[in-house]
């Protein structure tokens, strides 16, 4: 739809223009889309069943919508979708700061210019885009922030008193008449300042420094806030939760395949790095499944809950770390490694809110056993339990040939950088680990199957057939028990005296 092109008050009134409120746009439009069943909020998986239809319902029934759910469960950009749910282009008389209709004049200023001029009162056009207002709450908002106040240099610049309603500045709320008004993060909005929403959401009238002004905005206002805020750092006053029609809890994907397509969408893969990097759906999944096991872990902090953020990073690291082994070794192209997977910890560490315990292990360790747990998890999707392998009467692991050349002092190092000629002769050397992998998944493809092979070390060394050992630019894997009677040697400290050097010596 293009702009229309009416430029006057009487040109409007002839178009056969009528009023709408905001709520009732939104209803209208609503239906629409209902009706001809397009999809009302796309890019939003997992709330098919459950949000988006509590969503509908509010919207159908005029209500002012408090989103609540934890962190990253996609609350912000429900809100900004609603914007789609407006007309393309409303009239609004021209130089007007309230967005006044030219049928139902709000300021004085609309009032006066359409009194003055009549039917030649120019009139412009306002894009839905310009209808959306977002607020985050923060401890220092004010009311005059929010409501308005009277501007001291306003009455002088224009030469009026105090007493005149002109001098008034009015805030984002008032600003966004017509329109949608969000507030994130509500609870931690003052008390106060709460309580100065109390008319505009019931009675839609404000109050600014003893000014008598009745404003019937025409708002639909949107609320995100946290369940844990509401013991935390604030909470929402009683009354207001009371003028709050509808609210809507909000959850995590249910599932990893829903996981999956938001963290494909939000992604941020850049065109190089797809040109530059193969990724596969195993690394798909071993991200995803690193936040059900955060979600259900004993060291994160379940009432913080766990972003999709935390997804989306570390999929953006692992493909970043493939392309970074790709730019040092002059390589055309590279395959994603589990190895890239297990050093994404720096995208989890900020992400998870850790208890006491957690914060004892340290940010770091608790991210390498939940990228440990993911491993374990999947693992059994592609190869035998390991555990049952081991109760097997009359039959051998299907493990056995690679334990044992582990177990006879051989030792394999995955390093990161290693190059993709490096890497398949790393994993090459180890007898049996094709043989696994071919047997189990015949149809793979080179690169997919040298993937497995490497995800077959990770899950044995997960479920302590061999050992994993962390080392600075990568892993080794080696036997397990000579991992456990290996001692560090305490023999060569720095700071030891040079005299006590010798005494050591004739010790032994």
């Amino acid at each position: 739809m293009t702009q229309p092109d009416i430029r006057t008050l009487g040109a409007l009134k002839k178009s056969g223009y009528q009023p709408r409120s905001v709520k009732q746009e939104l209803r209208d439009n609503l239906i629409t889309k209902l009706q001809s069943k397009e999809d009302v909020f796309p890019g939003i998986y997992g709330y098919e069943e459950t949000v988006i239809p509590e969503l509908q319902r509010a919207i159908l029934a005029g209500h002012h919508i408090n989103l609540l759910g934890l962190r990253g469960q996609a609350k912000t950009r429900i809100a900004r979708l609603l914007v789609g749910l407006l007309d393309e282009f409303i009239p609004v008389v021209e130089g007007s700061e309230l967005n006044d209709d030219p049928l139902q004049p709000l300021s004085v200023f609309a009032k006066n210019l359409i009194a003055e001029r009549g039917d030649d009162t120019p009139v412009t056009w306002l894009h839905r885009d310009d209808r959306y207002t977002e607020k985050l709450a923060t401890p220092d908002v004010s009311v005059a922030d929010l409501i308005g106040d009277a501007d001291p240099i306003k009455a002088a610049t224009l030469k009026l008193p105090y007493s005149d309603e002109r001098v008034i500045h009015f805030g984002l709320i008032p600003r966004a008449h017509r329109g949608i008004f969000v507030i994130n993060e509500l609870p931690d909005l003052q008390a106060r300042i709460q309580v100065s929403l109390f008319n505009i959401l019931q009675e839609g009238d404000i109050q600014i420094r003893g000014f008598k002004v009745r404003l019937p905005l025409d708002l639909q206002f949107v609320f995100t806030a946290n369940p844990e805020d509401y013991t935390n750092r604030g909470s929402i006053v009683t009354p207001l939760k009371d003028r709050i029609d509808a609210q809507i809890i909000t959850h995590y994907p249910k599932s990893i395949e829903i996981g999956k397509r938001i963290t494909k969408q939000e992604a941020r893969i850049r065109e190089e790095q797809k040109g530059l990097v193969t990724s596969n759906e195993i690394v798909h999944d071993l991200v995803e499944q690193v936040a059900v096991e955060a979600r259900g872990s004993e060291f994160v902090d379940a009432k913080s809950g766990v972003s999709a953020r935390l997804t989306i990073s570390a999929y953006e690291q692992v493909v970043a770390g493939a392309e970074r082994r790709a730019l040092i070794n002059g390589e055309k192209n590279t395959y994603v490694r589990v190895g890239d997977f297990i050093s994404a910890v720096p995208a989890i560490t900020g992400k998870v809110e850790l208890v006491y315990e957690g914060e004892q292990e340290g940010a770091g360790i608790v991210a390498e056993k939940l990228m440990g747990k993911a491993v374990r998890t999947l693992f059994l999707n592609f190869f035998p339990d390991p555990d049952k392998a081991k109760k097997l009467k009359g039959r051998p692991s299907p493990y056995k040939t690679v334990q044992e050349w582990f177990g006879s002092g051989h030792t394999v190092d995955m390093l990161h950088d290693a190059s993709t000629k490096d890497y398949r002769a790393a994993l090459d050397q180890v007898p049996g680990l094709r043989d696994i992998v071919k047997e189990l998944h015949p149809n793979e493809d080179e690169e997919t199957t040298y993937f497995l092979m490497e995800f077959l070390l990770h899950g044995l060394s997960e479920y302590s057939l061999i050992s994993r050992n962390r080392l600075t630019a990568g892993a080794q894997f080696k036997d397990l028990l000579s991992s456990m009677f290996t001692m560090p040697s305490f023999g060569e400290d720095d700071d030891e005296d040079e005299d006590e050097k010798p005494q050591r010596g004739r010790r032994r």
